[in-house]
């Protein structure tokens, strides 16, 4: 039986947010954006459960990937600067002795209070590790102790997760390879896939050049022909993958400028990609505002970011109706513009709190502005985990930061008079962290 919150003024707000709380660690998330992998597309890190490692395999997961990835590595050169230890010398050492390099100075030296360090704790924790042990080799023999497909649902568990979304890039030669080799490798229910094109409006005269090294009659200045070639590439990899979107990352600078836009990528755009998803019902994820190779030395850790020009999604909601965008904007300062954007446009889903915003103040403030703009109808967090592990902090961090701010917004409709029930509460907590989602996606 569902109880009811008073509507009286003096709800006891401790009792509201605990409950909230309760609601939301009980309820299955669908992590719509992340770079993981099943074990089908290989593991780099062999279990007890695996015949053998491969050195290529795109499911990360262990120790030792949480230590090295890229928040950490640009974090350690903080506090060891390069002109200690030279970028180079770095990428030379094994991935263990990154780790060990990692592990001593973010963590032994230091108060790991970053919210990356504090990542790696939560999630120790949650697997039932002792994070005060500080045994990193005692960690490591336990990861290796696991079965990669068994370890998947042991993650997803501890993280509530009920579904991981991939990123799936046909323009990876890895990852094409194993969906050509393979027709059922991305066949793991736990999984959904998701077709990701950046070349196509980011790089055209490399994905023409690539195209036609497929087979696929693409030239630098796309004609009528070469459109209908790249729908027909489209059409082949959707149906290969099974993709429930598409999505593709782009820069600051990215501009769309309407119907009579001249630019090959929003001819591209315009004429190839969003015709055959609205005629496919499927949704278009644009994540934008990465600001490629800040400091290339650092690789991928080396990313930045710049202001999105939020006119432009509006002018795509606008010319194409019958398309749904998914859209996650790097820099803060876009937030409040978004947000302001999705009560105009019922095909523009907000989602997430991306990369350089998945800090626990961002996320709170970002929650906090959607909330208060548009009810409960966005997607409040996706993981972008690469890590297998990573996605057991950074859903037990956000659900904390989520729960929190709809219990205070639960604690002012009730001093205006609107009771509350537990049902609401389950309902609420259902649409924000699944169903809005798989109701885009499905176009409902």
């Amino acid at each position: 039986m569902s109880t009811t919150i008073s509507d009286t003024p003096r709800c006891d707000r401790a009792q509201l947010a605990r409950q909230v709380e309760e609601i939301l660690d009980a309820t299955p998330a669908w992590d719509l954006h992340t770079h993981l992998y099943p074990a089908s597309f290989g593991t780099p890190l062999a279990g007890t459960g695996a015949s053998a490692a491969d050195p290529k395999g795109l499911m990360l997961w262990g120790i030792d990937e949480l230590l090295t990835y890229h928040y950490l590595v640009a974090e350690v050169f903080r506090v060891v600067p390069s002109r200690v230890l030279p970028y180079a010398d770095f990428w030379r050492m094994s991935k263990q002795q990154q780790a060990d390099h990692i592990w001593q100075h973010l963590f032994l030296e230091r108060t790991p209070v970053s919210e990356a360090c504090r990542g790696v704790l939560t999630t120790l924790q949650r697997l039932g590790l002792d994070p005060a042990d500080k045994d990193l080799d005692g960690y490591r023999k336990w990861f290796t102790q696991q079965d990669p497909n068994d370890h998947v649902d042991r993650v997803m568990q501890a993280s509530g997760v009920c579904r991981i979304t991939m990123t799936n890039d046909v323009f990876d030669d890895n990852e094409r390879q194993r969906w050509l080799t393979d027709p059922a490798v991305g066949s793991d229910s736990r999984f959904a896939p998701v077709l990701r094109f950046d070349p196509l409006l980011c790089d055209w005269p490399s994905a023409a050049r690539q195209l036609s090294a497929w087979g696929y009659r693409a030239d630098e200045n796309p004609s009528p022909e070469g459109i209908a070639e790249v729908r027909r590439f489209l059409s082949d990899w959707l149906d290969r993958t099974g993709a429930i979107y598409c999505a593709v990352s782009l820069p600051p600078t990215f501009r769309y400028n309407g119907l009579d836009d001249t630019q090959v990528s929003s001819v591209i755009f315009r004429e190839a990609v969003l015709p055959t998803l609205a005629e496919r019902n499927l949704a278009m994820a644009l994540m934008i505002g990465v600001l490629r190779g800040v400091n290339p030395r650092l690789s991928i850790a080396g990313d930045g970011l710049e202001k999105a020009d939020v006119s432009s999604i509006c002018r795509l909601c606008t010319d194409f109706p019958d398309n749904r965008f998914m859209v996650t904007l790097l820099s803060r300062e876009n937030q409040h513009e978004l947000a302001v954007a999705a009560r105009k446009f019922d095909n523009l889903l907000p989602f997430g709190c991306w990369w350089f915003l998945n800090n626990p103040s961002i996320i709170e403030e970002m929650t906090r502005v959607r909330m208060e703009l548009l009810g409960t109808s966005f997607a409040p967090q996706h993981s972008d985990a690469r890590v297998l592990e990573q996605i057991v902090y950074k859903w037990s961090h956000s659900r904390e930061i989520i729960a929190k701010v709809l219990a205070d917004k639960y604690a002012d409709i009730i001093r205006a008079g609107w009771p509350v029930s537990e049902d609401d509460m389950r309902r609420d907590a259902k649409l924000l962290l699944h169903d809005n989602f798989q109701n885009f996606v499905a176009g409902r």
